[in-house]
């Protein structure tokens, strides 16, 4: 398929009106540049004056779809017109077509156009001047210069200008656009770490809540399904304090009550103890001096989820809890019966495993979960390594 040749705007259009419409105005009252008894005349008569008018005309139509050419053929026009009286039409029009090649040719050609035209200027200067050796001479450069470098050299400062607003409205188009990456980034990494956190404080005492009162439907005793209401009681208490914790974080003060303290890994005995109460037998043996505030709430929140699941999917048994610090590094271990259970005792969705890998992720640690072969049979173990050095503060 053909492509057509891209037709020429509309202002382009009016130029070369405006140009061919001068000329003829001039030609018409019988205005040339030079005399008819002038020795470069080689075509004397108004007629001739015309044909370089209406050619140069018709480039002012391609001065911004093709430029090169535009001015090439606008070139030979104006040599042509040389020959004859002249028009000052044809001569502006040709500057403008100078100017036009610059502004909307290629980058080549605007750089070497306004080298040529000055080269051609100092030409057009000292030659005459040393074969006539008149101060008169030097008045072919001057015209030379006015109607190729100075066009010209225009060209080239308003491109360069052109050049730089684009490239600045780019730059600032790419500083919003990235503006806008960190800030949907920033609203991601917040859903999502509020996302843990509800989760973590939430989904404990809700699988409590869950557990003990399947157990309260299935048993018909009163003092199991006392017991177990006192349970869920205390669940229901200790996760709806959490959540106006979470509130209140989220508030960032704009009440006067204060927002719970953030749990640390000295609140690991109360967690424990919880989770004794909802029926896990548990073992821990924690030992980790002093870690950073974004390492101990990773450690608290991994410890609490782990828990969690081996209170909704652990078969009967002991649940060991590990903490160890030997060097810049805290590890984790929570090892619980795995097996021999066919389904959980309270539904999950997976998200606890996709929470302990982001926070461990968001400390450079390393995290693993998954069935292990031991002495004492098959145990679900949690394994995490969080540095302890080097930690930027925020929360995790």
């Amino acid at each position: 398929m053909a492509l057509r040749p891209p037709r020429p705007p509309r202002f382009d259009l009016w130029v070369a009106l405006a140009g061919l419409g001068g000329g003829l105005l001039l030609w018409g009252f019988g205005l040339g540049v030079r005399q008819g008894d002038d020795p470069a005349v080689l075509f004397d008569g108004r007629r001739p004056i015309l044909l370089p008018l209406v050619v140069i005309a018709c480039c002012e139509l391609l001065r911004r779809t093709t430029p090169r050419t535009a001015l090439a053929v606008g070139t030979l026009a104006l040599a042509a017109d040389a020959t004859t009286q002249g028009s000052i039409a044809t001569i502006v029009m040709y500057t403008d077509l100078m100017y036009a090649a610059v502004l909307y040719g290629t980058p080549a050609t605007a750089r070497r156009l306004p080298w040529i035209t000055g080269m051609l200027t100092i030409a057009a200067t000292l030659v005459p001047y040393a074969v006539w050796q008149t101060p008169q001479a030097l008045l072919t450069g001057l015209v030379t210069g006015a109607v190729t470098f100075a066009p010209a050299s225009t060209g080239l400062i308003v491109r360069n200008h052109r050049d730089a607003a684009d490239s600045a409205r780019l730059r600032a188009e790419q500083t919003a656009l990235l503006a806008e990456m960190d800030r949907t980034q920033a609203v991601i990494a917040e859903r999502a770490r509020m996302a843990r956190e509800l989760h973590d404080m939430v989904a404990n005492h809700l699988s409590a809540i869950a557990i003990h009162s399947t157990a309260a439907l299935s048993l018909d005793d009163p003092g199991t399904s006392r017991e177990a209401l006192g349970v869920i009681r205390e669940n229901s208490v200790q996760g709806l304090s959490e959540m106006r914790r979470l509130i209140g974080i989220l508030r960032d003060g704009e009440d006067d009550r204060e927002p719970a303290a953030t749990p640390t890994l000295d609140s690991l005995g109360t967690l424990v103890e919880g989770a004794r109460a909802n029926g896990l037998d548990i073992t821990l043996d924690a030992t980790y001096g002093e870690v950073p505030a974004p390492v101990e709430l990773a450690a608290y929140r991994i410890v609490q989820e782990s828990l969690t699941n081996a209170l909704k999917h652990a078969a009967p048994g002991t649940v060991t809890v590990r903490l160890r610090r030997p060097a810049d590094a805290l590890h984790i271990r929570v090892a619980s019966p795995y097996g021999g259970r066919d389904t959980p005792r309270a539904p999950g969705s997976g998200a606890g495993l996709v929470g302990m890998r982001e926070r461990t992720a968001l400390l450079d640690g390393t995290f693993e979960a998954g069935p292990e072969n031991g002495p004492e049979g098959t145990s679900w173990v949690v394994r995490a390594t969080l540095p302890v050095t080097d930690i930027t503060p925020g929360e995790t």
